[in-house]
């Protein structure tokens, strides 16, 4: 299993992240250290970025934005969600999809 996300033996995932707010467009950009690095359209005002960082996960696993919830990081680049009824397969995907 990789060091950016983790399972719990509930079956909840905890994803640890890099943001980059700002970018031309959303998208998955490769891993960053211990975290997977994400590319934000959304600019980081208001709590735009972070509303796009939710959508943009649950979109991309099939979820309600009800699934994902931050956990930390709300004004910081380095951001952990915690993800509900994904697979740890389907979030895997996420660091070959660059």
């Amino acid at each position: 299993m990789s060091e950016w996300f983790k399972q719990a033996a509930d079956g909840r995932l905890t994803l640890t992240l890099h943001i980059q707010p700002g970018a031309k467009k959303t998208e998955f950009a490769g891993l960053h250290g211990d975290a997977l690095k994400i590319r934000l359209a959304a600019p980081p005002v208001d709590g735009k970025a972070n509303e796009a960082l939710i959508r943009f996960v649950a979109d991309q696993l099939g979820l309600a934005k009800s699934a994902v919830n931050l956990k930390s990081g709300q004004t910081s680049r380095r951001k952990v969600l915690e993800v509900i009824g994904a697979t740890a397969e389907a979030v895997a995907r996420f660091a070959q999809a660059e």
